[in-house]
């Protein structure tokens, strides 16, 4: 259906350019991709043409664009060509000075990630842009202050309570600062600690001061499971009272007795939408989440075998609770609650609540290395159906909530799998309509006007892929398999991306609202 795939020529003859070469900057003539089956990101059918870019911007865009001089071409074959993804809740954060190639995301199409999520966030930030500035990855790089970050800055060790005045408004100004250095807006993560202490007010307070220094507002809401109701309203009320944007992170009805609601979600968001409150949500496209076993109660009550049992009945199932990492007990790691617990023969919900007890003392121990990872749970605890019909929201944006080498499967994998799962095999949408999630729309969301979209004046950052055949190979058991059917990434037109594996080019920048 599609040509043999990606081929590069030049204009007067020069020879094939190898991807070595590719990695050394633009092209002093400029690039043009020619063939391709361009997808521009807003919505609209997509058409054969070229794309010309000329530094690190697109230039020309239609039919019939003429290389000129000295360009490099590259022929798509037929390819899909479609502006890069834009992720709005990564986990790349602190990993991705390390690993600047960011691999995970560059190679399932992501251009720009946005860190600074679920509350918590690099601090100070004009130090981490200063780091990425000096040492650029691969791809674009964002982020919100996180409210629990200044919680923890000025409440410290003392925070299972609500914040006084006076420690509100020193939160405010430390968010002021962050603001100035670039940040989007605020993020909370409101089951997390220390942030499940604060009262609304004290959100509300916090999204007020970055709503009056332009910014917006993302939250891992309160409670995705038992008050989930309740905490919607209360990102409602942020956006009403505020004014600003506001997007529910990783959206999901995560409790058995929500399976089947997502109707009735999507319609009160668009009610808020027709009293003026801009709601929006991202979301990814798989039915288990990761996080701490801690999570799972929220009124951070270890000892409650009744609650525990709730767990595993309405949350997640035993044999749905892996645990990826579990440093008391190494053995415990890569398996099951349901696992450990015929081992142990015991019950599950005993056995939870001593895992949780075992890696809080070990969490407490002044022993134990700051930043030793401790435990981590992948529980399955959502309906494909509710997933689909979420992305399928004409305001929702595709995410992966992931890190650049997580255990979750996500960062390597939602973008392809969306297109694989949502078009290609389960008609959610069309192709044309689900880039727009994963390109203008998130761009849209985030407040970037020079990302996300095929036309003159935009950044280049592009993907080629096959539509006939991208998709995701990242699994619990293996979730840093690499994606299939993503050809290309370009950032600031020079490619990342080529071959199924990552170039020496490092043209990502530090975005700012």
């Amino acid at each position: 259906m599609h040509g043999p795939g990606i081929r590069i020529l030049t204009r007067r003859f020069l020879p094939i350019i190898a991807l070595g070469a590719l990695a050394c900057g633009p092209p002093p003539g400029g690039l043009v991709i020619e063939n391709a089956r361009i997808v521009d990101g807003t919505g609209a059918p997509a058409f054969l043409g070229a794309v010309r870019i000329e530094d690190g911007s697109i230039t020309h865009v239609g039919p019939d664009v003429s290389p000129g001089e000295g360009a490099e071409v590259v022929d798509a074959g037929g390819l899909v060509l479609a502006p890069g993804f834009v992720d709005t809740h990564s986990h790349a954060d602190r990993e991705i000075l390390e690993r600047l190639d960011a691999t995970a995301a560059v190679s399932q199409g992501i251009t720009t990630v946005v860190v600074g999520q679920d509350g918590g966030s690099p601090y100070p930030l004009a130090d981490y842009r200063s780091r990425l500035e000096a040492a650029p990855a691969t791809v674009n790089v964002a982020s919100y202050v996180g409210h629990n970050t200044l919680r923890g800055l000025v409440l410290g060790e003392d925070f299972r309570r609500e914040a006084t005045a006076e420690e509100v408004a020193e939160m405010a100004r430390l968010l002021e600062t962050e603001m100035e250095a670039g940040a989007l807006g605020l993020s909370t993560g409101l089951e997390y600690d220390p942030g499940i202490y604060s009262h609304t007010e004290e959100v509300l307070e916090l999204a007020r001061a970055a709503a009056e220094a332009g910014g917006r507002y993302i939250s891992h809401i309160r409670s995705e499971d038992r008050w989930f109701d309740d905490a919607v309203e209360e990102i409602l009320r942020i956006g009403a009272e505020t004014g600003m944007p506001v997007q529910i992170s990783h959206a999901k009805l995560a409790l058995k007795s929500l399976w089947g609601g997502a109707d009735g979600f999507l319609d009160r968001l668009d009610r808020a939408r027709a009293e003026g409150v801009d709601v929006t949500l991202d979301v990814y496209p798989y039915p288990y989440w990761q996080s701490t076993l801690t999570v799972m109660f929220p009124d951070r009550d270890f000892d409650d075998v009744e609650e525990a049992s709730y767990v595993v009945t309405e949350l997640a199932p035993p044999e749905g609770i892996l645990i990826p990492v579990y440093a008391p007990e190494p053995s415990f790691a890569g398996r099951t609650l349901a696992s450990i617990a015929e081992e142990l023969r015991e019950e599950p919900a005993v056995v939870l609540l001593d895992l949780i007890r075992r890696a809080e003392a070990m969490r407490a121990d002044p022993a134990t290395p700051p930043g030793t990872p401790i435990e981590s749970v992948i529980a399955t605890s959502m309906a494909e159906d509710d997933i689909a019909r979420i992305f399928a929201w004409e305001h929702a944006n595709l995410c992966t909530d992931g890190a650049l080498m997580g255990a979750h499967p996500r960062g390597f994998g939602s973008f392809p799998r969306a297109l694989r799962q949502f078009v290609r095999e389960g008609g959610v949408l069309t192709l044309e309509e689900a880039v727009r999630r994963m390109t203008s729309l998130a761009a849209d969301h985030m407040g970037f006007r020079d990302r996300g979209r095929i036309e003159p004046g935009m950044a280049a950052d592009l993907v080629l892929f096959d539509p006939e055949t991208v998709a995701d190979r990242a699994t619990p058991e293996d979730p840093h398999a690499l994606s299939v059917g993503i050809h290309r990434v370009l950032v600031a037109g020079e490619t990342v991306f080529a071959h199924g594996e990552t170039t020496s080019a490092r043209p990502g920048a530090f975005l700012t609202r």
